[in-house]
């Protein structure tokens, strides 16, 4: 850091993201009495995601309503400034310069924030064409759902005419109702695997009211035109002709920042290690939203950050960091599970596990054992098991995890 830049007085809780987890989490750390609480947002304007989706579907498990992306962006930056959180805008967290510190750069220059404790917030982002390795020619009309979102509520820009999109998870359906409101048409929705990944009733409406066929066990293996998009090769053979091309979901969580702060990253879901507390591998450091499980909706993500304002307003109070205690692992087809750490005191624990299956599983029931003692097991209600889909299972069963006992396990139980 350079002689000029700027060192702030110590601030109580510095957050780096201000999406759903990051404003929930700043707002409920002001009604728990914290003082001085800084957002650092890297765009012009907080709200994450949910700023450039412009459809229905937002808000009902943490505000027991639903509206649009845009009106639940502006719903959370209000509740915030009501709450006396400073967001800073333009903001960009870079490096550590301390357990607790970071080095930002703003339109004024690099500023170090000393903090008590941080949260990070940072999200995830789609993979684009390049990191799928999808051949063919290179022009114009290739988005993620994120860029075409941007196009389209930001820029009102018209995408395209006719569409591929790539995956089919929630993501997915979610730009199906982008392209509509954008007038592009949604041609066909392709996926490697053998079923679609949301719920029943969107994918009927995008095969009834859309009319979007849904190809399975299909992928994009070639995408052809000069100056536009103008045919893509399914690795079927079949050849859809179309101006845009969509790929939805294959989700990375933004971890550069915890990396750079030697924070344990599970080799999973690439997001940070954190026990049920959400507390991270760096002692004052705290994660919350899609970093740890890509990717669930906004509204989850801010009840993710409702949560771990309780327990790193604990931290603030009594300055104690216990080291990981007990690992959880999952055994296939289940691919991970957060957070990935039981920590048997009962401080703000978190009230609830996110685990992920890499294949369609018929069965709902889990168990959860340590060793050979069943600590819990249970049915999944409503839903079975699907590749790009969570469950979650509840928390009760941490207070029985032995700290000195073998590594906790959740299996599919037949």
């Amino acid at each position: 850091m350079s002689e000029e830049s700027v060192v702030e007085p110590v601030i109580e809780v510095v957050i780096v993201g201000g999406g759903p987890a990051g404003l929930a989490a700043a707002i409920e750390l002001k009604r728990l009495g914290i003082g001085q609480v800084v957002v650092l947002e890297r765009d012009a304007e907080a709200g994450g995601m949910p700023r450039h989706t412009d459809h229905t579907g937002f808000g009902l498990r943490d505000m027991r309503r639903i509206m649009t992306g845009p009106k639940y962006a502006a719903r959370l930056r209000d509740r915030a400034a009501h709450a006396g959180v400073e967001i800073r805008t333009s903001a960009t967290a870079v490096e550590w310069c301390g357990p607790t510190s970071l080095t930002v750069v703003d339109p004024d220059g690099a500023h170090r924030l000393d903090a008590a404790a941080v949260l990070l917030a940072t999200g995830v982002r789609e993979r684009p064409r390049a990191a799928r390795l999808v051949p063919g020619d290179r022009p114009a009309g290739v988005f993620t759902t994120g860029s075409l979102q941007r196009l389209t509520t930001f820029h009102h820009q018209r995408p395209g005419s006719r569409a591929v999109i790539v995956g089919a998870e929630h993501v997915s359906f979610s730009a199906i109702l982008t392209l509509e409101h954008a007038g592009c048409e949604a041609v066909a929705m392709v996926t490697p695997l053998a079923h679609h990944q949301t719920y029943r009733a969107l994918r009927l409406a995008a095969a009834t009211r859309h009319r979007v066929e849904l190809l399975t066990n299909s992928d994009v293996a070639e995408i052809h035109g000069r100056e536009r998009v103008e045919t893509v090769t399914l690795s079927t053979g079949r050849r859809i002709e179309c101006d845009t091309v969509v790929f939805t979901g294959g989700w990375i969580p933004d971890n550069e920042l915890a990396r750079r702060g030697g924070i344990d990253i599970d080799r999973s879901h690439l997001g940070p290690v954190v026990d049920t507390s959400l507390r991270t591998t760096r002692a004052g450091v705290f994660a919350a939203g899609n970093l740890l499980h890509p990717a669930e909706t906004a509204d989850v993500c801010a009840l993710d950050g409702r949560h771990v304002a309780a327990a790193m307003t604990a931290w603030l109070s009594m300055q104690e960091w216990p080291a990981p205690s007990v690992p959880i692992h999952v055994e296939p087809p289940l691919s991970w599970i957060t957070p990935s750490w039981a920590q048997p005191q009962p401080v703000a624990a978190h009230h609830r596990f996110v685990l992920r299956a890499d294949s369609f599983v018929a069965t709902r029931s889990i168990e959860v054992a340590q060793g050979e003692h069943t600590l819990w097991h249970g049915n999944v209600v409503g839903r079975s098991l699907a590749p790009n889909r969570s469950i979650s299972i509840g928390a009760e069963w941490v207070e029985h995890v032995d700290p000195g006992g073998p590594p906790v396990t959740v299996r599919i139980r037949d």
